[in-house]
């Protein structure tokens, strides 16, 4: 794997305080588990950035490597990462996910 695609991983990590590597885009998630994670943080009221692993395939094994999780989507808040679509939606339902963006300083709009 190239530094330069770990590089710009580590640099859209930083610069966005809530990154989300999926298939497709956040307003036409290409997968249902991309999908549930947009729901979730849409319905969050989380503001993210979308990387559609899909439209660059040097990103979609790239950030599989850097974060050797095998599996897309991948959620990072404030430099870490958190999970892919299952753990993501445990959080949520748990109220973990909300405590977690909280402690993070990432703001949500709702609660619930």
């Amino acid at each position: 794997m190239s530094d330069e695609v770990f590089e710009r991983i580590r640099r859209e990590i930083s610069d966005n305080p809530v990154v989300l590597y999926m298939k497709g885009t956040p307003v036409f998630p290409q997968c249902g588990f991309s999908s549930t994670v947009v729901q979730v943080l849409n319905r969050l009221g989380v503001q993210f950035k979308g990387v559609d692993v899909l439209s660059d395939p040097s990103i979609r094994d790239g950030v599989k490597r850097f974060s050797e999780w095998p599996t897309i989507p991948q959620l990072y808040v404030k430099g870490e990462f958190v999970g892919g679509c299952d753990i993501v939606r445990e959080m949520y339902l748990s109220g973990e996910l909300q405590s977690y963006m909280a402690d993070k300083g990432v703001a949500t709009t709702t609660a619930a």
